[in-house]
Protein backbone atom coordinates (compact mmCIF):
# COMPACT_ATOMS: atom_id res chain seq x y z
CA UNK A 1 0.00 0.00 0.00
CA UNK A 2 0.95 3.60 -0.95
CA UNK A 3 1.80 6.21 1.55
CA UNK A 4 -1.42 7.97 -0.30
CA UNK A 5 -3.33 5.34 0.39
CA UNK A 6 -2.41 4.83 3.97
CA UNK A 7 -3.17 8.60 4.07
CA UNK A 8 -6.55 8.08 2.78
CA UNK A 9 -7.14 5.69 5.67
CA UNK A 10 -5.55 8.05 8.38
CA UNK A 11 -8.54 9.85 10.59
CA UNK A 12 -9.76 13.36 9.50
CA UNK A 13 -9.37 14.57 13.10
CA UNK A 14 -7.29 14.04 15.68
CA UNK A 15 -7.45 15.12 19.35
CA UNK A 16 -4.25 16.51 20.91
CA UNK A 17 -2.98 18.05 24.39
CA UNK A 18 -0.88 20.12 23.88
CA UNK A 19 2.19 20.83 26.79
CA UNK A 20 4.19 24.09 27.04
CA UNK A 21 7.48 23.46 29.37
CA UNK A 22 8.27 26.47 31.10
CA UNK A 23 9.10 28.02 33.91
CA UNK A 24 8.02 31.26 33.00
CA UNK A 25 5.28 31.56 30.51
CA UNK A 26 1.69 31.84 31.43
CA UNK A 27 -1.37 31.24 29.17
CA UNK A 28 -1.12 34.87 28.27
CA UNK A 29 2.48 34.56 27.66
CA UNK A 30 2.84 31.29 25.80
CA UNK A 31 2.84 32.14 22.01
CA UNK A 32 3.95 28.59 21.23
CA UNK A 33 1.30 26.81 22.73
CA UNK A 34 -1.35 29.31 21.27
CA UNK A 35 0.04 28.82 18.11
CA UNK A 36 0.30 25.13 17.95
CA UNK A 37 -3.15 25.34 19.35
CA UNK A 38 -4.39 27.76 16.90
CA UNK A 39 -2.88 25.56 13.75
CA UNK A 40 -4.22 22.54 14.89
CA UNK A 41 -7.95 24.12 14.89
CA UNK A 42 -7.14 25.36 11.33
CA UNK A 43 -6.44 22.15 10.07
CA UNK A 44 -9.46 19.93 11.45
CA UNK A 45 -8.07 19.25 14.70
CA UNK A 46 -8.94 19.24 18.23
CA UNK A 47 -7.59 20.28 21.58
CA UNK A 48 -8.96 18.09 24.17
CA UNK A 49 -6.37 19.76 26.57
CA UNK A 50 -3.71 22.58 27.20
CA UNK A 51 -1.07 22.81 30.23
CA UNK A 52 1.77 24.81 31.15
CA UNK A 53 4.07 22.36 33.35
CA UNK A 54 7.55 23.48 34.85
CA UNK A 55 10.76 22.21 33.07
CA UNK A 56 10.63 19.42 36.03
CA UNK A 57 10.83 16.17 35.04
CA UNK A 58 8.37 14.83 37.79
CA UNK A 59 5.69 17.71 35.49
CA UNK A 60 6.50 16.87 31.84
CA UNK A 61 6.28 12.94 32.68
CA UNK A 62 3.08 13.53 34.71
CA UNK A 63 1.87 15.52 32.41
CA UNK A 64 2.43 13.12 29.36
CA UNK A 65 1.66 9.92 31.41
CA UNK A 66 -1.95 11.61 31.70
CA UNK A 67 -2.77 12.56 28.66
CA UNK A 68 -1.99 8.82 27.51
CA UNK A 69 -4.29 7.09 29.45
CA UNK A 70 -6.79 10.05 28.42
CA UNK A 71 -8.75 7.97 25.97
CA UNK A 72 -9.78 10.63 23.57
CA UNK A 73 -6.40 12.00 23.27
CA UNK A 74 -4.05 10.39 20.49
CA UNK A 75 -1.26 12.77 20.00
CA UNK A 76 0.55 14.82 22.43
CA UNK A 77 2.37 18.12 20.60
CA UNK A 78 5.04 19.62 23.59
CA UNK A 79 7.12 22.81 22.89
CA UNK A 80 9.72 23.59 25.43
CA UNK A 81 12.70 22.10 27.04
CA UNK A 82 14.43 20.71 24.42
CA UNK A 83 17.75 22.76 24.38
CA UNK A 84 20.73 21.71 25.93
CA UNK A 85 20.48 24.33 29.34
CA UNK A 86 20.56 22.22 32.65
CA UNK A 87 17.08 23.19 33.06
CA UNK A 88 16.11 21.50 29.74
CA UNK A 89 14.70 17.85 30.66
CA UNK A 90 12.21 17.27 28.33
CA UNK A 91 14.00 15.23 25.99
CA UNK A 92 15.44 13.10 28.97
CA UNK A 93 12.09 12.39 30.43
CA UNK A 94 10.69 11.46 27.07
CA UNK A 95 13.17 9.75 25.94
CA UNK A 96 12.74 5.97 28.68
CA UNK A 97 9.04 6.75 28.41
CA UNK A 98 8.82 5.87 23.94
CA UNK A 99 8.04 2.21 23.51
CA UNK A 100 9.23 3.40 19.57
CA UNK A 101 10.59 6.17 18.87
CA UNK A 102 10.39 8.33 15.34
CA UNK A 103 13.91 9.79 14.84
CA UNK A 104 12.93 10.92 11.58
CA UNK A 105 11.27 14.02 13.22
CA UNK A 106 14.26 15.21 14.94
CA UNK A 107 16.34 14.60 11.74
CA UNK A 108 13.81 16.36 9.57
CA UNK A 109 13.57 19.17 11.92
CA UNK A 110 16.95 20.14 12.86
CA UNK A 111 17.74 20.06 8.45
CA UNK A 112 14.32 22.32 8.44
CA UNK A 113 16.05 24.40 10.79
CA UNK A 114 19.29 24.95 9.55
CA UNK A 115 18.14 25.48 6.28
CA UNK A 116 15.50 27.72 6.47
CA UNK A 117 15.33 29.17 9.96
CA UNK A 118 18.44 29.78 12.25
CA UNK A 119 21.35 27.55 10.48
CA UNK A 120 23.89 26.24 12.18
CA UNK A 121 22.25 26.96 15.69
CA UNK A 122 20.15 23.76 14.45
CA UNK A 123 22.82 21.85 15.95
CA UNK A 124 21.09 22.80 19.81
CA UNK A 125 18.02 21.59 18.89
CA UNK A 126 16.95 18.05 20.62
CA UNK A 127 13.46 18.09 18.92
CA UNK A 128 12.39 14.43 19.10
CA UNK A 129 8.89 11.97 18.60
CA UNK A 130 7.67 8.66 19.91
CA UNK A 131 5.18 6.73 20.58
CA UNK A 132 4.02 6.15 24.46
CA UNK A 133 1.47 3.72 24.09
CA UNK A 134 -0.68 4.22 21.76
CA UNK A 135 -0.27 7.86 21.97
CA UNK A 136 1.71 9.93 19.45
CA UNK A 137 4.55 12.29 21.26
CA UNK A 138 6.20 15.23 19.27
CA UNK A 139 8.87 17.59 21.61
CA UNK A 140 9.53 20.92 20.12
CA UNK A 141 11.50 23.65 20.65
CA UNK A 142 9.65 26.45 22.57
CA UNK A 143 10.44 29.13 20.53
CA UNK A 144 7.37 29.78 18.34
CA UNK A 145 9.02 30.15 15.28
CA UNK A 146 10.21 26.93 15.97
CA UNK A 147 7.07 25.61 16.47
CA UNK A 148 5.54 26.96 13.19
CA UNK A 149 8.30 25.11 11.57
CA UNK A 150 7.67 22.33 13.25
CA UNK A 151 3.72 22.04 12.81
CA UNK A 152 3.77 23.53 9.27
CA UNK A 153 6.23 21.43 7.51
CA UNK A 154 6.13 17.92 9.44
CA UNK A 155 3.31 17.29 12.44
CA UNK A 156 0.54 18.60 10.01
CA UNK A 157 0.84 17.09 6.89
CA UNK A 158 1.60 13.98 9.06
CA UNK A 159 -0.07 13.90 12.13
CA UNK A 160 -2.93 11.41 11.33
CA UNK A 161 -1.10 9.15 9.02
CA UNK A 162 1.05 8.69 12.38
CA UNK A 163 -2.17 8.14 14.08
CA UNK A 164 -3.42 5.69 11.30
CA UNK A 165 0.15 3.78 11.31
CA UNK A 166 -0.33 3.37 15.58
CA UNK A 167 -3.63 2.22 15.51
CA UNK A 168 -3.53 -0.06 12.33
CA UNK A 169 -3.11 -3.27 14.37
CA UNK A 170 -4.89 -2.28 17.11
Amino acid sequence: MSVEEHKKEAPLSVSCKIITVSDTRSVETDRSGSLIKDQLLSNGHAVAEYVIVKDEQEEIQSAVLNGCQTTEIQAILINGGTGIAARDVTIETLKPMFTKEITGFGELFRMLSYTEDIGSAAILSRAAAGVVGSTAVFAMPGSSGAAALAMKKLILPELAHVIREINKDL
